[in-house]
């Protein structure tokens, strides 16, 4: 009788641990252990140059026998998170600072595997990387959820390795929306804003909903936060990382047209209320993507896709935040009235970039024959062949026969590869000239 009672209660016991067992199986749980293999740790080695204080540094001669007093090469390794989207092809998505300048990236996976990784694309205004590992097998992958369905609120969790701590789970609640975060004299727009705790070691690591459904990327670039943590909406990111794998960059986005910031006297001119703002659209590319949009010279837009823009560098900001081929809804004021305005971009055609650095700059460029090349003792470069008297470039004193060896951060070798870095850097508001004349070199910033 006693043998039986006691078979009894240890059945009791058993069956009591189990419920409790599973009851703790909570939904915060079961995403963990659903996307847990999918999130790595990423590992990059940054090798960098500096150049330390010297008395003789003008010297040619110190430069020349004692190279290492001028320079030196130090290497550091840095950590952050990733998650794998594209398990077939070994697709991770991460943040741009994460890997920016990395000479090595290896990725280490939950279950200790350890690839090196190479990077497919980045893009620096969206914090965005994607890398590629080659993997010999199809690896565990992330569900994508919807980043346009989230509710002030609602539980969402962070996976990643804050401080080398690798998988550490934080869980916490939406607290807002769209947000603008400033970094590094950068606005980030469109955030996630949650109290999930996110360290720099979390960069690059996904957000997901309480269905294990990947809704943002999780980025430390707001250094000052105590206590709240912002991510990249997922459906951003999918633009963004489509464009990377496609192209390797985000194209900045063209829409064919020119504007200027409103003086009180073009107000007036066009009859806008004080109470509202916008940009003034100065001119219009045939053919473009605004023309056929029917965008007129003298509209003035009020916003786009719901974000206001008050001057020109609102303008630019926004604009920064898509990519060529998504659908932009603009409000324009025209004669008193306003009017929805649906625009598809484009990438900036190659064919008009000599004409844009005409009309905004001043100055015609061509092929550097050989003969100049062969004086200046250079590889590349493209010749200055005329300078408009009444534009910048015209007044700092730039002339016919300069040659300009870069832009920005672009060697240019020819005109086709000034005409590329012209599309790159065609919506910026200046661009910075490596200009040559005779034996020197000179850096110049122009207004664009």
């Amino acid at each position: 009788m006693r043998l039986r009672f006691f078979l009894i209660l240890m059945t009791l016991l058993i069956a009591v641990r189990g419920a409790d067992a599973s009851q703790r199986r909570s939904p915060v749980v079961i995403a963990v252990e659903k996307v847990g293999p999918a999130v790595v740790n990423i590992s990059t080695i940054v090798q960098e140059r500096v150049r330390p204080f010297f008395p003789f540094a003008g010297d040619d001669f110190f430069r020349d026998f004692f190279p290492d007093l001028f320079s030196r090469e130090y290497t550091r390794s840095s950590l952050g998170s990733g998650v794998i989207i594209d398990g077939e092809k070994g697709y991770i998505i991460t943040n741009h600072h994460v890997v920016a300048r990395a000479s090595e990236i290896k990725v280490i996976t939950s279950g200790q595997d350890e690839y090196q990784a190479k990077i497919l694309g980045s893009d620096p205004r969206s914090d965005l990387a994607v890398l590629q590992v080659e993997a010999g097998r199809k690896i565990p992958e992330i569900k994508m959820g919807d980043s346009d369905d989230l509710m002030i609120g609602e539980t969402v969790i962070a996976i990643g390795n804050p401080f080398g701590l690798s998988h550490t789970v934080t869980t916490g609640v939406i607290s807002a929306l769209e947000r603008s975060v400033r970094a590094e004299e950068r606005v980030y727009r469109h955030f996630i804003q949650t109290d999930a705790s996110i360290n720099p070691g979390n960069s690059g690591g996904p957000l997901l909903n309480i269905d294990g459904e990947l809704i943002g990327i999780n980025t430390a670039i707001y250094q000052k936060a105590q206590g709240i943590g912002f991510a990249i909406p997922i459906n951003k990111a999918k633009r963004i990382v489509n464009e990377l794998i496609r192209a390797g960059e985000v194209r900045p986005l063209w829409l064919g047209l020119e504007i200027q910031d409103l003086s009180p006297e073009l107000r007036a001119n066009f009859a806008f209320p004080k109470d509202k703002e916008g940009v003034l659209v100065s001119d219009v590319v045939e053919e473009g993507p605004a023309a056929k949009a029917g965008l007129k010279r003298g509209d003035i837009i009020l916003n786009v896709e719901g974000n206001s823009v008050a001057s020109i560098s609102d303008y630019r900001d926004v604009l920064a935040e898509y990519t060529p081929g998504d659908r932009l809804r603009l409000e324009v004021f025209r004669k008193g009235r306003t009017l929805p305005v649906e625009v598809e971009p484009s990438p900036f055609p190659l064919e008009l970039a000599l004409d844009l650095v005409y009309r905004r700059m001043g100055i015609e460029v061509g092929e550097a024959d050989r003969r100049t090349r062969e004086r200046y003792g250079i590889q590349g470069g493209v010749m200055i062949t005329e300078v408009r008297r009444d534009s910048e470039a015209g007044r700092i004193g730039l002339e016919p026969g300069d040659l300009i060896l870069q832009v920005n951060k672009i060697t240019v070798a020819s005109v086709d590869e000034f005409k590329k870095a012209i599309s790159q850097y065609h919506h910026l508001p200046s661009l910075r000239l490596v200009v040559q004349r005779g034996r020197y070199a000179y850096s110049l910033t122009l207004p664009f």
